[in-house]
């Protein structure tokens, strides 16, 4: 399955928002509150950072790094604390009004794409919200983490040596001991979130988990 045009990301990325936003506005104010998968981030931080990269354009990007000593996370945190509003209802009115915004820091629109499902699974998998999502984005998000490197928060280091196969499309990538898993669970795993055993499958699979947490067994 090749991934969608440049023109094709954009939509996809409004329509994950779309869904996010669905979701969220079903939650409870003790919901926002729980811890997101993101270390040390809950639930209304995550949605905070989302409303932040959904308004920031290249040239704010640049000068947001320079304010933070080129250090991402302290600029991450930074834009937390200017976009969390005082309650989850303002901010969720934020993240609505924001929604069709497609503007990007220097880096591929894909890297939107990726924030949208992988953010968006950060914030469901502690609340027990699961979404069915369309095979192509999901791929596309996939094939873009695995040909970036974790510096840049890819994954390419954590799948080099693997074969990788999604159990519910025709992606295959890499060469090497077969690890078999849905696309998302295996976006999920190379992005650096924590990975469940019973989500992988293959003679690689085992060698796969212990990478991504050593202290796996």
């Amino acid at each position: 399955m090749p991934s969608p045009p440049r023109a094709a990301i954009w939509p996809a990325v409004h329509s994950e928002r779309d869904a996010l936003i669905s979701d969220l506005e079903r939650l409870t104010p003790e919901q926002w509150s729980e811890p997101a998968l993101c270390p040390g981030w809950d639930i209304h931080d995550v949605v905070a950072h989302l409303v932040d990269t959904a308004k920031t354009t290249r040239l704010g990007f640049l000068r947001r790094l320079i304010a933070a000593g080129f250090d991402f996370d302290k600029a991450n945190a930074a834009g937390i604390t200017r976009e969390r509003a005082a309650t989850p209802e303002v901010t969720l009115a934020e993240f609505r009004r924001v929604r069709g915004a497609i503007k990007t820091p220097p880096a591929a629109p894909a890297t939107r794409l990726v924030e949208a499902i992988v953010h968006g699974e950060d914030i469901r998998r502690p609340l027990g919200l699961t979404r069915s999502y369309p095979d192509e984005p999901v791929v596309a998000a996939l094939r873009y983490q695995l040909k970036t490197g974790t510096s840049m928060g890819g994954g390419k280091e954590r799948a080099a040596g693997f074969q990788l196969q999604a159990s519910d499309s025709e992606f295959q990538h890499g060469a090497g001991p077969a690890v078999r898993g849905s696309a998302l669970a295996l976006l999920m795993a190379v992005s650096g979130r924590p990975a469940d055993k019973a989500d992988f499958t293959g003679p690689g699979a085992a060698a796969f988990i212990q990478r991504l947490d050593p202290t796996s067994h």
